[in-house]
């Protein structure tokens, strides 16, 4: 049985109206109702919590240390009073977090917490099983998917190499009334020709040599259920006038003669080449074709839906590092725009294993920089810089704040892009400013964590906390406490 993932949801003492039990079909729900919220487990995949009034609790800013790159989502009541600027920023200021509406579609798996300003989630943009559909070509996906999902009818999935037409297929499949029975999935590119109809057929005992015992073959094995027939368009013509019986009579002929067996089933298919040429240069027959296209479904290159890029990489970046049992990990802010502006010829599959990688050789450093995917830029023959200047590396100083060389000076606008005005300025109160905004940085980068701040900036924790002091951060008692 599929493990389903984790959700738990501090109410602040609001009334759930039962929306626990509508999410448990995508979610295993746990439910903190205290009018004070406490820590969620360790393996929670998302941390929901009731949003209201101007001021979070004050536990809060405290336990947002804890949870490190958890995707956050703040709930608010469709009935609630729209909050005003203040209040935004109040509960903003607890870290790089999402807004939602709570209702009863459940929250969308695999949420990307973001930094700044973003419009609140619509329940319909969400989709089960771990699909992001924010972008409207992948929205038009999901709406025809949950239109095959309520039929037998066959499907066909089209699109470039690794933009998940498998995904979608078990997707359909565990949207259907049949998602308790099985899901097949055969890739036919991967079977050599003249095993591919005993595979997917099955034959009987004698059909030909090594053929000991009655073989039921992948058809009758997803009885019920769905079967995946992957790369269809390099099934032989033979094997695809087997197919085509399969899907007029529903019934399956074995190799080596015998009765036919009934199959009801439903039959997905996909293929990253245009079958439609196929049949035009006779490689591929035009009355499967014509049985295979009753709902097609095209695949969006990730090129095409660049918005939903920040939310995969999220996705991979959480389920990633717990497959390496690893510390999660974070991406700074300015890798986003990077990824986003990358052609992605892979697809999503090229972009999770590039997120596998930056994991794997960032060693223990907690948040992922755009230097860790500087190998893509070198791929794909673009600047490593992208739309917008690299961050600094952790505990390396700016080349702002280095001296200049001996007998030469940086040119007038090369600090953070700061003019000497002809009346001159305070460089006393600029260099507080800049020194509140990196720390500010640092500590939205690490979700609150100043232990991990002060190491982004290369400081020690005392330091760092006295800066807060001095800055008017934080209150000098809190920070007295943690001290």
């Amino acid at each position: 049985m599929t493990q389903l993932p984790r959700l738990h949801w501090s109410t602040l003492g609001d009334d759930t109206g039962g929306l626990e039990h509508r999410w448990a079909g995508l979610w295993e729900v746990t439910v903190d109702r205290g009018a004070s919220p406490a820590l969620p487990p360790r393996d929670v995949d998302l941390w929901v919590i009731n949003a209201r009034g101007a001021w979070p609790p004050p536990e809060m800013n405290r336990m947002m240390a804890e949870v490190a790159a958890l995707p956050i989502l703040l709930g608010l009541q469709p009935d609630a009073t729209p909050m005003d600027a203040k209040a935004l920023s109040e509960w903003g200021a607890l870290g790089s977090v999402r807004w939602g509406v709570l209702g009863p579609e459940p929250p969308m798996p695999g949420l990307r917490p973001r930094s700044g300003t973003t419009t609140q989630l619509s329940a319909s943009q969400a989709l089960a099983f771990g699909l992001i559909g924010t972008s409207p070509a992948m929205q038009e996906v999901l709406a025809r998917a949950r239109s095959a999902a309520a039929t037998r009818a066959t499907v066909l999935l089209l699109g470039e190499s690794g933009t998940g037409k498998e995904v979608i297929a078990r997707a359909i499949h565990r949207m259907s009334a049949d998602a308790a029975e099985p899901f097949v999935a055969v890739h036919c590119g991967a079977i050599p020709e003249n095993l591919l109809e005993s595979e997917l057929f099955g034959y009987n005992k004698g059909a030909f040599t090594d053929a000991r015992k009655d073989t039921p073959g992948k058809f009758r094995e997803a009885q019920g259920g769905t079967i995946f027939l992957d790369e269809v368009g390099t099934m032989p013509l033979g094997a695809q006038v087997r197919l085509l019986r399969v899907l007029q009579e529903r019934e399956v002929q074995p190799l080596g003669g015998g009765a036919p067996v009934k199959v009801d089933l439903r039959v997905v298919t996909a293929s990253n080449v245009d079958l439609w040429k196929k049949v035009q240069d006779g490689s591929f027959r035009e009355d499967l074709f014509y049985r295979l296209e009753v709902v097609p479904i095209t695949m969006p290159p990730l090129r095409a839906r660049r918005e939903e890029v920040p939310f995969l990489a999220q996705h991979f970046l959480n389920r990633k590092a717990r497959e390496h049992r690893l510390y999660p990990k974070a991406l700074h802010p300015s890798v986003d725009p990077l990824l986003m502006s990358l052609p992605w010829p892979g697809n999503v599959r090229q972009l999770e294993n590039a997120i596998e990688r930056a994991i794997v050789l960032s060693g223990t450093r907690p948040v992922l920089t755009r230097e860790d995917f500087a190998f893509l830029a070198d791929r794909m023959g673009l600047a490593a810089s992208g739309p917008e200047a690299p961050a600094p590396a952790p505990n390396v100083v700016p080349a702002a704040f280095a001296p200049p060389p001996a007998a030469s000076f940086p040119p007038p606008a090369a600090a953070f892009g700061v003019d000497l005005p002809p009346e001159g300025m305070d460089l006393n109160q600029v260099v507080s400013d800049m020194e509140k905004t990196l720390m500010l940085q640092s500590l939205a980068i690490t979700r609150g964590n100043k232990k991990r701040a002060a190491d982004l900036l290369g400081l020690k924790r005392t330091t760092f906390l006295e800066k807060m002091k001095r800055l008017d951060l934080e209150d000098a008692d809190s920070a007295e406490a943690e001290a």
